[in-house]
């Protein structure tokens, strides 16, 4: 692998930087960029990146209060390794590459999210599925620049294509458009297909679809046209971001569909309804989705989403054809049965949310988990049903206690998280949060542009 890194670059092409790409476990999109030989020199011996990538919140401070893993030193260096099947011409003068981190010794960071999610994949192999996912990406678009944006504490900001707030509105003014025509364009020139894009329910908001694929390059893609999104609002003068609640009004998720194969055939299928193993499947979601909140609902403001009536779901709950569930399952199709896991918000980290629900369906195939019966009505507002976690404490919580989710993600990614998300409440409560406003300038100047 390492003679072919050197050769590829030996031969010379016209970028003057190679920018190399990552996520963190708070999902910000992180890199740096070399020369096109100092990325030659040093690809396939590991390039040093600073363990704070993954040691800072999002306000920039080391977080504290819980043990740090092994790869957590005194600022320490981890190792980037680039997948060279994600070498693409950015722009001209421009190549990325997307990589994972490893300790020097070898073994994996157990919080690198795309090292997790692939760990994820490779077990559901053993076991004769290959995962089929898809994702729905929610933003927000505002008519200020950046600049704007942020002088205002990213508050009190003018929906962009005009106020409107009627899912699929087609009458929006052509700055919406231009916006997302822009957007797709750059998704056409560096590779990444999609699918669809609309207007989503609250002013200003977008619905764009990717074409769907296996979990890690649709997880890169993710990446990617979020990137891309944003250097297209720079270019325009535009903002836009993927906070859970941008604003006091609707909030915005990012919807994850999955179908698993065996012999070439979709395992969820059966022509008289869920098949066993799509069964077994919502019942291993179902069991791990209190503890599964916590990866899904990130941060303070994730659980701002949680109203009932309001389009995400509050209950841990499944239905057939069910949207007011948390797990709608498609049925009697043989191409196109599937899940759709409608908790994680638009600040969810796509790579661990991926590894978490692939964690739940492992564990109800395995433990062949039967759901409870479907829910038909609405499962809002129903005082029965089981909640989802509705704070980041007790989502927390609830993941450390679940066996079936630290046996598959393993006690280093489940301590570290819950201490981080414990670490995010206790900053919220010291530094200026207020937990009793719609919604804070704490967490629009927290979130807004991160993740």
């Amino acid at each position: 692998m390492s003679e072919t890194r050197t050769a590829t670059y030996d031969l010379g092409f016209d970028a003057h930087t190679v920018r190399i790409e990552s996520t963190n476990h708070d999902g910000s999109f992180l890199g740096k960029n070399l020369t096109p030989r100092k990325f030659a020199a040093t690809a396939s011996s590991g390039i040093a990146m600073a363990d704070l990538l993954f040691g800072l919140d999002l306000g920039n401070a080391p977080t504290f209060g819980f043990a740090f893993p092994e790869w957590r030193g005194h600022v320490s260096d981890v190792e980037f390794r680039p997948d060279m099947s994600t070498l693409v011409q950015w722009k001209p003068g421009l190549h990325s590459v997307i990589g994972d981190y490893w300790q020097a010794g070898g073994d994996p960071v157990g919080t690198c999210p795309r090292n997790l999610a692939r760990s994820l994949v490779e077990r559901l192999a053993t076991r004769g599925f290959t995962a089929c996912i898809a994702v729905e990406i929610e933003a927000t678009l505002f008519q200020e620049s950046i600049h704007e944006a942020r002088a205002k504490g990213y508050q009190g900001l003018t929906p962009l294509g005009g106020s409107a707030g009627t899912a699929y509105h087609l009458a929006k003014s052509n700055d919406w458009v231009d916006y997302m025509s822009a957007v797709v364009r750059r998704l056409d020139e560096i590779g990444i297909e999609w699918e669809a894009w609309s207007d989503e329910d609250a002013a200003g908001q977008v619905e764009l679809n990717l074409v769907p694929g296996d979990p890690i390059s649709v997880c890169d893609n993710w990446a990617r046209t979020r990137q891309v999104m944003r250097e297209v609002a720079f270019d325009l003068g535009r903002t836009v971001t993927f906070m859970a609640k941008p604003t006091a009004g609707y909030g915005q998720a990012s919807h994850i569909n999955l179908s698993l194969q065996r012999n070439g055939a979709n395992a969820f299928y059966d022509p008289d309804g869920p098949s066993d193993i799509m069964r077994h499947a919502v019942g291993g979601l179902l069991a791990t989705m209190p503890g599964a909140a916590s990866v899904m609902l990130p941060q303070i403001t994730s659980y701002r989403r949680l109203v009932d009536l309001s389009g995400p779901p509050t209950t841990v709950t499944w239905g057939i054809a069910n949207k007011s569930t948390a797990v709608r399952a498609v049925c009697g199709h043989p191409t196109y049965s599937r899940l759709e896991y409608r908790v994680p918000g638009a600040d969810a980290n796509l790579y661990l949310a991926v590894a978490t629900i692939l964690a739940g369906v492992i564990a109800g195939l395995d433990r062949g988990l039967e759901p409870p019966e479907p829910v038909s009505d609405l499962a809002w507002c129903v005082p029965d049903l089981e909640r989802l976690p509705d704070t980041i404490t007790k989502a927390a919580d609830a993941l450390k206690a679940d066996t079936d989710l630290r046996e598959q993600l393993g006690d280093e990614f489940v301590d570290y998280w819950v201490g981080t998300r414990r670490w995010e409440w206790m900053q919220f409560h010291t530094t200026g949060g207020d937990p009793f406003s719609a919604l804070s300038e704490w967490e629009s100047l927290r979130y807004f542009e991160f993740p």
